[in-house]
């Protein structure tokens, strides 16, 4: 019998998403054979995929499959053939914000931490980028993205609407974050203006006192983006409002100096979702160029949060040893550029290192 048995819902989704995550299994797969884990996984579609065969951007089908599975395992989303049809009333988008309702997802995780191999990628000096390594908890279901519309003639709005419950839950998670990391909490707001942010900075308020071993600050929304670039090692964790979590989550991606290299994973009440932070990248769909990494780290952050800590060791160090050599996708090594699944071919031959059991892996 396995160790462990699992079931992963995989939704490969448009784009480059088919090639990375392909490479992804490959990992679950080397995984399971290393140490008698059994992976079991069903594809399913989502995004531009879907509208195509269905005219849905998530099935009933699929939303079925995730919230029967143990992790969702995503790739991309998006699609420039609705991108450029401003009167497009179906969109690839529209599946993956559903599907963070359909499974509860309200907060976003994602790590920022650089590999000092990478820093010369950077925009940035040196030495701003030392010692970066912070993880950023975004509100994902409430908001100005989900509040009533609308557009009469030349007059729009969108409501920004927040409940205190829907604050509470993820500070609570972001509280409990930084208590395992260097206790230190920035809550991201522009309570100066907004009364939702005014919430949000009550909300903290109220809740820090059941975590009196984390030092909280604040920061306006318009100062936060310029710190994250003048002194982002500040930064242990940061916990913010949807719009405003999409938007410094960005801007702090590009730090490293590659999408390519950035997991996440998005957490609710239930089934967990892991999708590297890239898009779909149409124009490297096909070609075997995409950089794959950022789908692994979405593999090692799934095993951490199983609690399979040497397995994730395992996958983060076949990563370290790729960038060490320079065994790298265009994005990161222009000179001598390895292919996707040369990259994914290297990972999974350092975590075969020892020792397999070939009955187990993944069965799809």
């Amino acid at each position: 019998m396995p160790n462990l048995l699992k079931k992963i819902t995989v939704l490969e989704g448009d784009g480059i998403g088919p090639e990375v995550i392909t490479q992804a299994l490959r990992v679950f797969d080397r995984i399971g054979k290393k140490y008698h884990h059994k992976f079991i996984v069903s594809r399913h579609l989502i995004g531009a995929a879907a509208i195509d065969v269905t005219g849905d951007p998530l099935p009933d089908k699929t939303i079925d499959a995730c919230l029967q599975g143990d992790a969702v395992l995503l790739g991309a989303i998006g699609d420039p053939r609705f991108d450029n049809d401003p009167n497009a009333t179906v969109r690839p988008e529209q599946g993956l914000l559903r599907l963070r309702k359909e499974l509860g997802l309200f907060a976003n995780v994602r790590p920022v931490k650089l590999f000092e191999a990478l820093s010369h990628l950077s925009v940035l000096k040196p030495h701003v980028l030392e010692n970066v390594d912070m993880v950023i908890y975004r509100e994902l279901t409430g908001g100005i993205y989900f509040g009533e519309k609308s557009r009469v003639g030349n007059v729009a709005s969108d409501l920004c609407k927040y409940e205190a419950y829907e604050i509470d839950r993820i500070v609570h998670l972001a509280f409990a974050e930084a208590g395992r990391r260097r206790r230190k909490l920035c809550l991201i707001d522009k309570a100066n203006v907004l009364d939702t942010s005014r919430l949000w900075r009550d909300r903290v308020n109220k809740i820090k006192v059941e975590y009196p071993e984390v030092e909280v600050n604040y920061l306006f929304v318009d100062n936060a983006a310029m710190q994250m670039i003048l002194n982002p090692s500040q930064f242990d964790v940061i916990v913010t409002s949807n719009m405003f979590g999409d938007i410094i989550s960005d801007e702090a991606s590009i730090l490293g100096g590659s999408l390519g290299m950035l997991p996440s994973s998005s957490a609710g009440s239930g089934t967990r979702l892991y999708e590297p932070v890239h898009g779909s990248y149409p124009q490297a769909a096909g070609k075997d160029i995409a950089n794959p990494m950022a789908s692994i780290l979405s593999v090692e952050m799934m095993l951490r949060d199983y609690n399979l800590i040497e397995e994730a060791d395992d996958v983060l160090a076949g990563v370290e040893y790729c960038i060490e050599h320079g065994l790298l996708t265009e994005d990161l090594n222009k000179e001598n550029p390895l292919k996707c699944s040369e990259v994914g071919n290297h990972i999974c031959n350092a975590i075969l290192e020892k020792k397999v059991a070939p009955d187990f892996g993944v069965i799809i």
